[in-house]
């Protein structure tokens, strides 16, 4: 036996931007990320898997609340077989949106 413990089930986890709002979101729609997903999962040991929050010192809340929403778009729409419907992205965020996708692995 090695020791080592698996990270905590967790049905919700907190997602925090640089100016300190906080979203609470099904983990579930979070590891639509697979920098959030290999965080939570990951042999690494991240205090994440303990505390159950994050912290995204670069993502403003506007950005992080559009991004928690297209968490919850993709997770629903995955397997869908019917027209999806577009997410729509402000133009005023695209830069910012485009730039948190590519850190989130989204």
């Amino acid at each position: 036996m090695s020791g080592a413990t698996a990270p905590p089930t967790r049905t919700h986890i907190t997602l925090i931007s640089s100016d300190g709002f906080r979203f609470v979101v099904h983990t579930e729609a979070a590891m639509v990320s697979g920098a959030i997903r290999t965080v939570l999962t990951g042999p690494g040991g991240f205090i994440e898997q303990t505390t159950g929050e994050m912290n995204f010192r670069d993502i403003s809340g506007a950005v992080l609340e559009r991004v928690v929403q297209y968490f919850y778009y993709k997770l629903r729409y995955r397997h869908s077989s019917a027209d999806i419907p577009p997410f729509h992205i402000e133009p005023e965020y695209a830069l910012e949106m485009l730039m948190a996708a590519n850190f989130l692995d989204t």
